[in-house]
């Protein structure tokens, strides 16, 4: 732990939620839920409003819709629209220090001693958060956060968890097993439902009851690499550094899907589209790379990368696309995917690979002939599958608004945006001509 509190952690309140509610103002103040809108979906975020009547992230879409009033909003959700939103967060906290590490889109930690001439006592830090706070408020047009500020990433995060929403928590120095001990051990990070089970059926229930455990016995129970974390999680014992972004030199192609895809044949041919294009643009940069990556964003927009690297570079698509199928294999499409991507990393110049090994291509094999073949694209969508709930969408003639509902070859289309009063509704064909998918909506007022 640090001498100071200067360690910030942010996490964005409901955000995809609140995203939802400041482009849609007809939303705002009502009960609204993102995720899958399927038979099989679940639930990404659900807004404070929805959360009331028990919504939550991870439930099944089919029983939130049971404990929801009638009215709640269920929308698919747009990831162009959130991400925008977050750049704009995360330059903030860039101006902050040049220590900036995102967990997720929604959620970062600060370095604020690498900030250039700041105050760290806890008055300075947190007139500091309070300004932090109300530049984001103003920049993304009303989504707010919760900020903790302590000595430790452990104590930043607790804190920001401690008053959600729009809260505000430092923890002093010297005060951390005060503010920690007294909590569910369910704030841990790493104590999840298991766990969490197996420490109540020997009594543990506060941070508080796990301090008292000696280091033996919690090695016994979780683990020697578990065990020994939460013992020093216990004492607010956490040394990690804040470490900012960095990207790995890579060549890369992703794909956005309109609707969540489970279908693993559909998948495959994005996989075998996306590993052509990869090692095309690996030969005419005249590279080759010795780890594969498969990105996967899921139906709750949580995403994770599965990676394999190879003895020898490669710029051949064929093992590309082979390493990526497998991948994929293993990190399965439970609940649908909304993104996948193939990648190469660990990239260097040219280097012919095992021209022997089984699979690889002969020395005079023609390796671009794959790009001159048509791409496998799966089937079109029908009209009407075109839409999803809470789409942004433009008409020619009635402008911009966002999809509300689709069925019986029709689509019904509320005309509003972030700058507008709630808008009309209004129910068109599916295959109307005028009526087009479009960008996310600015939020920001134009200049004068």
């Amino acid at each position: 732990m640090r001498r100071e509190a200067s360690i910030l952690h942010l996490d964005l309140d409901a955000f995809f939620a609140a995203v939802e509610q400041r482009d849609k103002p007809s939303l705002r103040g009502r009960p609204v839920v993102v995720g899958g809108t399927g038979g099989r979906g679940v639930v990404a975020t659900a807004s404070y409003e929805a959360r009331a009547y028990g919504a939550r992230s991870a439930m099944s879409t089919a029983e939130a819709r049971r404990r929801c009033p009638s009215g709640t909003a269920f929308l698919g959700g747009r990831f162009a629209a959130y991400r925008r939103t977050s750049d704009v967060v995360m330059e903030l906290l860039g101006e902050l220090s040049p220590l900036v590490e995102p967990v997720s889109i929604d959620e970062a930690y600060v370095d604020l001693a690498a900030g250039a001439g700041l105050d760290l006592s806890v008055d300075g830090v947190t007139a500091l958060a309070r300004r932090l706070k109300e530049r984001i408020a103003e920049a993304t047009g009303g989504v707010t956060g919760s900020v903790g500020i302590g000595s430790s990433k452990l104590m930043a995060k607790i804190g920001s968890d401690l008053d959600k929403p729009d809260g505000l928590v430092v923890v002093p120095p010297g005060r951390e097993l005060e503010v920690l001990h007294p909590l569910s051990v369910t704030r841990l990070g790493g104590v999840g439902p298991a766990t969490a089970e197996r420490l109540h059926q020997v009594g543990v229930k506060t941070v508080g009851d796990l301090a008292a455990k000696s280091l033996p016995d919690l090695v016994a129970l979780a683990g020697r690499a578990h065990g020994t974390g939460l013992y020093a999680l216990a004492r607010a014992e956490d040394d990690r550094p804040v470490v900012a972004e960095r990207e790995a030199k890579s060549i890369s192609q992703e794909e956005t899907f309109a609707r969540d895809l489970t279908d693993r044949a559909v998948l495959g041919r994005y996989v075998e589209g996306m590993a052509a294009r990869v090692g095309s643009r690996l030969r005419a940069a005249a590279y080759s790379g010795r780890t594969v990556t498969l990105k996967l964003r899921r139906y709750d927009f949580t995403t994770l990368t599965r990676s394999q690297t190879l003895p020898q570079p490669t710029d051949d698509p064929r093992v590309i696309a082979s390493i990526a199928h497998r991948l994929l294999a293993e990190a399965g499409t439970q609940g649908g995917l909304r993104l996948l991507g193939v990648g190469v990393s660990g990239l260097s110049l040219y280097a012919q690979g095992d021209l022997f090994a089984d699979g690889e291509p002969a020395a005079d094999d023609d390796v671009g002939a794959a790009d001159d073949r048509p791409e496998e694209v799966p089937e079109p969508l029908t009209a009407e599958a075109r839409w999803w709930p809470g789409q942004d969408v433009r008409h020619d003639e009635l402008g911009a608004g966002w999809v509300w509902g689709r069925g019986l070859g029709r689509v019904t289309v509320r005309f509003e945006g972030p700058l507008t009063p709630p808008g009309p509704v209004r129910t068109l064909a599916s295959d109307d001509p005028a009526l087009h998918p479009a960008e996310p909506p600015d939020w920001r007022a134009p200049p004068p």
